[in-house]
């Protein structure tokens, strides 16, 4: 992505609704439709002063506390799902979802997708029947950062990638609670980030195995991927709220690629060479040193906001390009949320201490028993 159009500029627009108008949403979301080739046609909210504000704001012309209405009244081609969770630890959206297909939209929904692969499983089928996709904003992958990483490690001079790690401040809570959704929305909520990480730069996990502490419910847990490449997932439970919140690194032959906290960059590539007890200086040449970027943060430009070094505007052009080219999305698919899916229901279902294979066979019951 190297130039942005704003929204006021786009010759075509897409009529869409918004339905939820949250704190997040408020900070995150519409606020990226700036850059975006949307035409916000209307906002729904169960709090209807509170969706007639969102509406004045953001620039649509009608708000709704019903979103059956708004589908049936608006039509929208896209809807915009951001909400939160019902009294039993489901997903809102993942219902709101299923809505919008059936009344013909193409669906953008916040993380998580669901709480189970049952129900990613019917969001797929509803998918087909209906024609429209849906997308999750996955934004990790959507990070300028991630998308150079996956560029770095796919390119043939970085070798066959052979391990990662990645670092995440999550608890999980004791195997005993893990089978109410109530007690695992936290988990829910975050695994998605790490998860979507792991699967757009390594694919499909064929092996977990974790250990657990109490204290702090930390975690780290050992993976192999469907490639051979093998890796770690330490869940930081009990680090700093002041320290850098995730680290990712690659590894593939003589070469790897470290990002910090979303924002710093760093490729170690192959070719240096410091014989050990002879060499007098670690200043390399230049065709083998790092590679580092980081942003600056004094100029009023758009990469220093969080809006795109976070992945949010990215993650919804995305999105636009794909109802506007009619093609489905290639990431936030619900093949990535299955892939987090299979993590979670691990996480859920596996105890300590014990190594297993993914997917489980057959898939772990959801709340009301579907497999």
């Amino acid at each position: 992505m190297d130039h942005i159009t704003y929204q006021f500029e786009y010759a075509e627009r897409i009529p869409v609704a918004f339905i939820g108008a949250g704190g997040h949403s408020y900070r995150n979301v519409y606020p990226s439709f700036q850059y975006a080739p949307v035409d916000l046609r209307a906002v729904c909210d169960l709090d209807g002063e509170r969706a007639a504000e969102y509406a004045r704001l953001f620039g649509a012309p009608r708000s709704y506390t019903d979103h059956r209405e708004l589908l049936e009244r608006e039509r929208p081609a896209a809807v915009f799902v951001v909400t939160s969770y019902a009294e039993d630890g489901r997903v809102q959206a993942t219902d709101l979802a299923l809505d919008c297909l059936r009344a013909g939209a193409h669906v953008w929904m916040e993380k998580p997708t669901a709480a189970s692969v049952a129900e990613i499983r019917q969001l797929q089928r509803e998918s087909a029947a209906a024609g429209r996709f849906v997308m999750t904003g996955l934004k990790k992958i959507f990070t300028p950062a991630m998308e150079r990483t996956k560029e770095i490690i796919s390119a043939p001079e970085f070798g066959e990638v052979s391990s990662v790690s990645v670092r995440y401040p999550q608890s999980l809570p004791a195997f005993e609670e893990r089978h109410d959704l109530r007690a695992m929305r936290g988990f829910l909520d975050h695994i998605y980030h790490p998860g979507a990480v792991l699967h757009h730069l390594m694919g499909d996990v064929c092996g977990f195995g974790y250990q657990w502490e109490p204290v702090s419910g930390a975690s780290t847990a050992s993976l192999r991927f469907a490639s051979g490449a093998v890796g770690t997932l330490h869940l930081a439970a009990g680090s700093a709220g002041t320290s850098p919140l995730e680290r990712v690194e690659v590894v593939g032959q003589d070469a790897n690629v470290v990002v910090d906290n979303s924002v710093r960059l760093t490729y170690y590539r192959r070719g240096a060479r410091l014989g050990y007890g002879r060499s007098p200086s670690y200043v390399v040449n230049e065709e083998h040193a790092p590679l580092h970027w980081e942003p600056e943060f004094s100029l009023g430009q758009l990469y220093n906001k969080n809006l795109f070094y976070l992945g949010y505007v990215p993650e919804l052009l995305h999105f636009c390009d794909s109802v506007l080219a009619g093609t489905p999305p290639t990431r936030g698919t619900l093949e990535d949320s299955l892939a987090v899916m299979r993590l979670f229901e691990a996480y859920r279902t596996v105890p300590a201490g014990t190594f297993v294979d993914l997917p489980l066979n057959p898939s772990p019951p959801n709340e009301n028993g579907a497999a």
